[in-house]
Formats: structure tokens, sequence, C-alpha cells
């Protein structure tokens, strides 16, 4: 009799296990699933953000005849079109928090230091990142997406030398592709239409905009174990989209002789291209929170690699919207610029984790 009962007790125990495994495994492939869709989220982002600033007074402002400055037109007009975007994100952002009943949260924890962390991030990743991006958006095309996507290998780079942070063979493999990948993309672009100087000049701006937002991944790290992905983007935001109204355009209208804020307003009044910043806000808000949570649910690192896979969903965003959808001409790539987007995305995976490791039975969970 007694043994019998040991016997129930130990296959209730074994599938009280299996079930706790089968729990953690499905919560880690919804996980994966999340940080995918932020890759998807952050591709529509980039299309509809370029897609407003090519329709209505965008037209006039990109035109010959504009009277704008070179300076302007190059780094003005990139920081009026990202803090837009920022902006109108920022705004989903408070609806959705205020709507959730998680506005208190959101000030509660700006002020702690996590919180403190996460406004530093996001003036690094936000203004800075974001005009790089945008400015070399306009100078080469999609082509940058991928460029910018190397920043999980810099911010691994970077975590090895200011955090100390172990950089296996394996990590350096990954490096090592991602940088090569680069290269062939960066070779593409004598295929490209247009000027080669001004598309390889946006492709050193796609690289500036992957250090700033590989800087970004790694200051924020902290901030982001100890905040509510939706809080925490919710800071980011709100910091990305101020910081670009309240410093960068200002600063970049005083250089280039321009009335910044009164090019602010006239954007904003435009009926023709805001509709699609506030579509590109709410994909911008999609890939971040997203991503943040794809993180908390698999772990960063699984993550980020799943994340890194809009170096393939921008330049295919951009194509469909941009391309097909509207007709624009300019919105596609070289053949071996697609190939090397995907073998960007395995040196992602293999800097993240080994990517044998997908294919295993996880006998840890």
């Amino acid at each position: 009799m007694e043994q019998s009962k040991s016997l129930t007790d130990d296959l209730g125990i074994l599938t009280a296990d299996s079930a706790e495994k089968k729990l953690r495994s499905d919560f880690r492939v919804k996980g994966m699933s999340t940080a995918l869709f932020s890759g998807l989220s952050y591709g529509f982002y980039t299309a509809f953000m370029t897609l407003a600033m090519s329709m209505g007074i965008w037209t006039v402002w990109y035109g010959e005849g504009s009277g704008l400055s070179a300076f302007a037109t190059t780094f003005l007009l990139a920081a009026i079109g990202a803090a837009l975007t920022d902006s109108c994100s920022a705004v989903w952002a408070l609806g959705i928090a205020a709507a959730r009943g998680r506005l208190g949260d959101f000030f509660r924890s700006i002020r702690t230091k996590p919180g403190a962390i996460m406004v530093g991030s996001a003036i690094i990743g936000g203004p800075l990142a974001s005009t790089a991006y945008v400015v070399g958006l306009q100078m080469a095309g999609s082509i940058v997406v991928p460029i910018s996507a190397l920043c999980p290998a810099i911010g691994a780079i970077l975590a090895r030398i200011i955090f100390k942070q172990e950089l296996s063979p394996r990590m350096m493999l990954g490096i090592a592709i991602c940088f090569g990948a680069s290269v062939l993309i960066g070779g593409s672009a004598g295929l490209a239409d247009g000027d080669t100087s001004v598309v390889m000049l946006g492709i050193g701006f796609g690289f500036i905009a992957a250090l700033f937002w590989g800087i970004e991944g790694c200051v924020a790290g902290y901030g982001t174990s100890m905040i509510d992905p939706e809080i925490g983007i919710t800071i980011r935001q709100v910091t990305s989209g101020l910081t670009n109204l309240l410093i960068l355009i200002p600063l970049f209208a005083y250089i280039g002789g321009e009335n910044g804020y009164a090019m602010v307003f006239e954007a904003v009044a435009d009926s023709e291209s805001i509709i699609f910043f506030v579509v590109a806000g709410l994909a911008a808000y999609g890939a971040f929170m997203f991503w943040y949570k794809g993180n908390a649910m698999c772990g960063a690192a699984l993550g980020m690699a799943c994340n890194g896979t809009f170096s393939f969903w921008g330049p295919l965003c951009c194509w469909l919207v941009l391309g097909i959808a509207f007709g624009i001409a300019g919105w596609t790539m070289a053949p071996i610029a697609w190939v090397a987007a995907i073998i960007m995305i395995f040196g992602i995976f293999v800097i993240a984790m080994n990517p044998m490791d997908l294919f295993k039975k996880d006998n840890n969970q």
C-alpha cells in the first residue's frame, strides 16, 4: 500500500514538473513571437514615417525652390520628422497608460534611479539615433535599415568595453558576420539609383544610428530590468519627443538660420502628412513596447536577436508601403543587399545565443 502511494506521489511530481516545463516553454515561445512582432512594427514605423516626409509640406521643403539651407534640409527636417514621430508615439503611450489607469506609475517611476537611467538612455537613443536614422533614410533609402540593425553587435562590443562583460568566440563570430554583411550592403551602394557618394554618406549616418542605439541598449539594460515595459516605453518616448522638440530642433534651426518652431507648427497643421506621422508613432510605440516585453519574457539575448529581424522587415515594409502601395520610386534594394540583411539576422542570433539551441529540447525548463 505504501509502495503504491509512493508511486502515485512520484507520478504526480513528474506530471507537475512536466506541466511547469511546458508552461515555461510556451511562455518563451510567446516571448519570441512578441519580440519578432517588434521587428515587424519597426519596419512599419520606418515606412510610414518616411511616407509622411514625402508628401504635403514636406515636398515643398525638400523641393529645389524651398529656400532652405543645405544644413536645414539635411538635419533640421530630419529632426522635425523624428520629433513628430516620437511625439505622436509619446501621445499614444500616455493615452494607453491613462486608459489602463497607469499614469501614476509613470510619474512615480520617472523619479526613481531606474527611471533616470531610462531618461538618459532615451536621450541617446531617441533624438540622436532617430535623427541620424532619418538623415540616412533620406539620403540612401531602405538600405540604411539593415545597417542600423548593427546596434546589437555594437552593443555587445560596448558592453565588453564599458561593463567588462564576456565576449565569447561565438559572439565575436556573430559580430564578424554582422559587419561582413554590412560590407556587402555598402558594396551594393554602387548598384543603387542616384549619387553613390550621397548613398554612402547615408549609410554612414546609419552606422551613427546603430552606434547610439547600441549605447542605449547598454545603458537601458538596468532600467528596463526594474521597470514594467509599458511604463518604460512611455518614459522613453516622452523623453525622446520632448528632447527633440526642446533641444535638437532649436539648435539645428539656429545653425540653419530657420524658424524651427514655425516649421513644426506648419508640419502639424499639414493634414496630408500628419496622419501618417500618427500611424508611424503607433508603430514606433509597438516596436519598442514589444521589444521590451519580449525581452522580459524570453530573455534579453533572444529578444534582442528576434527584434534584430527588422534588418529584413524594414526594407520589405518600405518596399510594400512606399514602392508598391504609393508608387514612390527608389525604395527597392539590390538582391545582394537582401541577402546581406538575412545574413545579418543570422549574425545577430549568433551574438545573442547558439542558434542550434532553438532546435533542441530545453531540459532545464
